[in-house]
């Protein structure tokens, strides 16, 4: 079986290419997950790296399951625990690594997002589309339910109300309608998508990366716990951050009024 994801590493940036386009980048059948967590794996002992950028070979960016593989491989299963185990095992590993992973993340979405591809770009903190992707949660429509963490993700990126019409449909959205309910947050000519997302990775590169890694991880608490409990949190990392070689860096260049350069970690 070839290898799923090309790897590259420039500047504080990871870039994390899909490169099966005979299965339109499918995350299922194959060594997806276990090449996806191995990199994330990776990412996060490694503290050059502040920005992971993930995209696909066109035409898609993912199409989620691959629908022939699944009913080839469980088909003859009769126990629905052992497809539970598997699922638990093997592509929801995928949706905790990437989900939890510490550095920022922006989903180049490049072409069609499909069922679990739309959930991996909507495990990323930033989703950025060419104007030829669409969008589908579309689980449903061949029979089955979002298990690769959609019906978690959706509802906190685009509302409660909207996540459930498009699971319950699974209707189709275009780059444009996905950008009107915020489920990407800019739309770009397709030839200049990864110029874009480049661009964009680089600005966040500039920056320190252990403060970005906190910075992120204040984002995620944000959304689960009480303001309290994230001030809370705040307040220790805040203690940290006070005292990193960054800060003292950045602050010399304010008084000096020139940019900083934050060249390691």
């Amino acid at each position: 079986m070839s290898k799923f994801l090309d790897c590259k590493t420039k500047g504080g940036v990871a870039t994390l290419t899909m490169n099966r386009p005979d299965v339109r980048n499918a995350i299922s059948g194959n060594t997806a997950s276990d090449e996806i967590v191995t990199a994330c794996e990776r990412i996060s002992k490694d503290a050059t790296l502040r920005v992971v950028i993930i995209t696909g070979v066109d035409p898609a960016f993912s199409s989620g399951g691959n629908v022939k593989a699944m009913r080839g491989e469980w088909k003859d299963k009769k126990e629905g625990a052992a497809i539970r185990q598997q699922l638990r095992t093997g592509v929801q590993r995928l949706t905790l690594a990437l989900y939890e992973l510490e550095t920022p993340t922006i989903a180049a979405v490049n072409g069609p997002a499909i069922g679990g591809g739309c959930d991996l770009a909507c495990m990323c903190d930033i989703r950025i589309a060419s104007d030829k992707a669409v969008f589908a949660a579309n689980f449903v429509k061949v029979g089955i339910v979002p298990a690769l963490g959609g019906a978690w993700l959706l509802p906190r990126l685009v509302g409660m109300s909207y996540a459930a019409e498009l699971c319950f449909t699974g209707d189709m959205l275009d780059a444009n309608q996905a950008l009107a309910c915020g489920l990407v947050s800019r739309v770009v000519p397709h030839a200049t998508l990864m110029d874009e997302v480049n661009a964009l990775a680089a600005r966040i590169a500039s920056n320190p990366g252990q403060t970005l890694r906190m910075t992120k991880r204040l984002l995620r608490d944000g959304q689960n716990s009480s303001l309290a409990s994230n001030l809370e949190m705040a307040a220790g990392f805040q203690a940290l951050a006070h005292h990193t070689r960054h800060h003292e860096i950045a602050v010399q260049a304010f008084e000096d009024k020139r940019k900083p350069v934050f060249n390691d970690d």
